[in-house]
């Protein structure tokens, strides 16, 4: 019985000293997530904006990526056709 005393002891101990350590980097990064998700975050605004400018460059930036696949191809039909 004494044992079993001891042990939740342990227990109850380990999990105070753990609430006062710093939040390990997963932590913040989970944390982030949540604050993201439900708009908790301070600056939410610029996050906002800086997230739809990044994601406005990416769909810009395929978007140039396959017109210049396509003009190659161009490029190289008419060269074959050339010299043909």
């Amino acid at each position: 019985m004494k044992l079993r005393h001891l042990f939740m002891i342990a227990i109850a101990l380990s999990t105070l000293s753990a609430c006062g350590q710093k939040p390990t980097e997963t932590t913040e990064k989970v944390m982030d997530k949540v604050n993201d998700a439900l708009d908790r975050r301070p600056n939410e605004k610029a996050h906002d904006a800086v997230e739809d400018i990044t994601s406005a460059v990416k769909d810009a930036s395929e978007e140039a990526q396959g017109k210049m696949e396509e003009i190659a191809k161009e490029i190289k039909n008419q060269t074959e056709d050339a010299v043909k």
